[in-house]
């Protein structure tokens, strides 16, 4: 589903990835941890093409990315449909504070497809039964909470039927309870066989939900393998201080 080829990125002169490259199966569930600044958003965001890169190639859910793509009008219209095929939620909600949630929701199908409101509310309505919503569709994103919003943004993603999901640091701004009810949709997606890839600190999810952790530092995947390989028996030491800072602060 997915493969990366000495992926490459600098910001200015620093080099934010350095030759990463790696592969994902479909259905598979990556979690992406390591130390803040490591870059695992920008990993991220490569791969959907949010961030430009320097040189190497991402191939994902049957698209191609090379280095400076965009220039050219092909090249536009590709990254154009990729992102039908790759949905993506971030740490903030994004939501359209002026429109509702069921509008938000079939926003993208109707703008970037062309489809009808009529067309594209059934499959709206399914998506926010399926994150626990099913009653909220004309309310509107100041009526929400926090976590509501956050699972409102997944089924956003979800609605051009995308084959992969990344997730970027999804429930960093919630709170406990908010966040409890947001990874379990996002749990609820791996079992369905969703491809997921996630940067988190949640360790539930890296550990019990993941089917592979990725630990990044320095622009490279300093480890990668199972959650029994990776956490609880961690070889680099970048990953053994990681995962140890991330127990005594939850001891606390």
């Amino acid at each position: 589903m997915i493969s990366v080829r000495s992926l490459s990125k600098q910001h200015g002169t620093r080099r934010v990835l350095e030759g990463v490259s790696a592969e994902v199966g479909k259905g598979e569930t990556i979690a992406i941890v390591g130390p803040s600044g490591g870059g695992k958003s920008t990993l991220l965001r490569c791969l959907n093409y949010l961030e430009t890169f320097e040189s190497g190639s991402v191939e994902i859910a049957g698209f191609t990315l090379e280095a400076n793509m965009g220039r050219s009008s092909a090249e536009r219209e590709i990254l154009r449909a990729l992102r039908t095929k790759v949905g993506m939620v971030f740490q903030q909600f994004n939501l359209f504070p002026h429109l509702t949630v069921l509008e938000n929701v079939t926003l993208a199908p109707r703008i970037v497809v062309g489809r009808s409101f009529d067309d594209t509310a059934k499959h709206a309505r399914e998506l926010l039964a399926k994150v626990g919503l099913a009653d909220r569709a004309g309310s509107y994103p100041h009526e929400l909470s926090g976590g509501q919003q956050q699972r409102v943004a997944i089924a956003r993603a979800l609605a051009q039927k995308p084959e992969v999901m990344l997730f970027d640091e999804p429930t960093s701004a919630l709170d406990p309870e908010m966040r409890d009810d947001v990874m379990e949709v996002m749990q609820g997606l791996a079992k369905d066989g969703m491809t997921m890839l996630v940067v988190t600190h949640e360790m539930h999810f890296a550990h019990d939900v993941a089917t592979r952790v990725w630990v990044i530092d320095k622009g490279t995947i300093a480890e990668d393998g199972t959650p029994a390989q990776v956490v609880d028996d961690p070889k680099s030491e970048v990953a053994r201080e990681y995962f140890a800072r991330l127990r005594t602060s939850k001891k606390k």
